[in-house]
């Protein structure tokens, strides 16, 4: 496939890829690094690399049948099947919301002084603004203007490895897996457990598959207009197959860029904030930053994480509206789901209750989504009715069934010490 196609192909994994930086992960990443330096470098390595794979079946799916992992699940389902799963999807995305929201509002809080509540009016102000982007300009403008988000956000929680890099001894013996003591554990678990965001693997599917309809459009009028006939007779499946090709290229790239980040979060931690307290909360971290690094990386940290915040949040409402198409097959308006699913969290970030308690939870039910989310792709995609040819290998279906198994063990592993601690 030619360079120059191969680059117009990319985008969707992008969008998607932003639920790897969402808010939920800063402190963990930096927490992992402030209190063990480099030992847990290999953790987000691991998961990044188990990220690839779930990724790349939930894209296939979305490219080699035309529908949504949605969809393909509600023809499998009963009515009160498809209500019963909605529900527990609907839940999950809230959650992923309000994690997202809270971010959004304390990026404000710190770069401005802005109020919490006022913070999350304006955070899912301006995810509506972006959402009615991709309502009236398409999905293309929508993934330019999320990579864009991601571009900023990536600078941001980088930046200050360029005022105090790390030792790269240090980075390298950090890729060795080893634990130290029961703390060092369960935050692996967290950082390992959160590898996958049920929303994520949903809609890429659908981002996907909207990819391979706007670019099949394109081509037939790009066709008509050259009044090329012989193009119309390209084969199917060598459409499908350069496209897996695109998307593999697609999903390899964004998820290094993300795992990059939370790589760099680990890394500016460790070399940066060793045996600090209070890096287990989003504030507590950016003190810390701010008092080791000073004021400007404490700025570019804000104004990074506020780019998560408005991303990640636009992208989580986008998958909740994906998931009740697909699953109760009704479409409802982009902003109109934004209002929805913004207004428990205003709620909440109005009780006063702690946003990183508050963040905990949205984790927490998180992973009950996982196996709900992990299972079915599995499954799906080793069905030769339904993928052919394409069908996960049996080298993949093994892995993935281990990847599937070892991010669901370590979510149950996460509830458990989470309640039990």
């Amino acid at each position: 496939m030619r360079t120059a196609r191969l680059v117009t192909l990319l985008g969707p994994a992008f969008v998607a890829a932003i639920a790897y930086v969402d808010p939920g992960n800063v402190a963990a990443n930096l927490t992992a690094g402030a209190r063990f330096g480099y030992l847990l470098v290999w953790v987000l390595v691991a998961a990044n690399a188990m990220a690839v794979l779930v990724q790349y079946l939930s894209a296939k799916l979305g490219v080699v049948t035309g529908r949504s992992l949605p969809e393909v699940l509600a023809d499998r389902m009963s009515r009160r099947g498809r209500v019963a799963y909605w529900v527990q999807a609907e839940v999950v995305a809230m959650a992923t919301d309000l994690a997202e929201v809270i971010g959004g509002a304390i990026a404000l809080h710190l770069l401005f002084g802005v109020p919490l509540v006022l913070g999350g009016v304006i955070t899912g102000v301006v995810s509506m603004l972006v959402l009615t982007v991709q309502q009236r300009r398409g999905q293309r403008v929508f993934e330019s203007v999320v990579t864009s988000m991601l571009v900023v956000l990536t600078i941001g929680f980088c930046a200050g490895l360029f005022f105090a890099p790390p030792d790269p001894g240090a980075v390298l013996q950090g890729l060795v897996p080893r634990l130290d003591g029961p703390e060092s554990v369960l935050l692996a678990a967290s950082m390992l457990g959160a590898t996958v965001m049920p929303h994520a693997i949903y809609l890429h599917s659908s981002l996907a598959r909207d990819r391979v309809r706007h670019d099949a459009r394109v081509r037939e009028a790009r066709r008509l207009a050259r009044g090329d006939v012989a193009a119309a007779g390209e084969p199917q499946v060598t459409t499908i197959r350069r496209l897996l090709t695109a998307t593999r290229w697609d999903v390899v790239a964004a998820l290094v860029v993300a795992g990059g980040v939370n790589i760099a979060m680990l890394l500016l931690a460790a070399a940066n904030l060793p045996g600090r307290t209070g890096t287990d909360s989003i504030e507590g971290a950016h003190a810390a930053i701010a008092e080791s690094l000073g004021p400007v990386v404490a700025v570019l940290f804000g104004v990074g994480l506020l780019a998560s915040g408005l991303a990640s949040t636009s992208v989580g409402a986008y998958a909740g509206a994906e998931i009740m198409a697909g699953l109760l097959r009704v479409r409802v308006s982009l902003l109109t789901r934004r209002l929805v699913t913004l207004v428990p969290a205003i709620v909440l970030l109005a009780t006063g209750i702690s946003p990183t308690w508050m963040l905990v939870i949205s984790q927490v039910v998180l992973s009950f989504g996982i196996p709900f989310a992990m299972i079915p792709l599995v499954r799906v995609t080793r069905d030769a009715r339904l993928l052919g040819e394409h069908r996960n290998a049996l080298g993949t279906q093994v892995a993935a069934w281990v990847v599937a198994g070892v991010i669901v063990a370590l979510n149950v592993a996460l509830l458990w010490l989470t309640f039990t601690a």
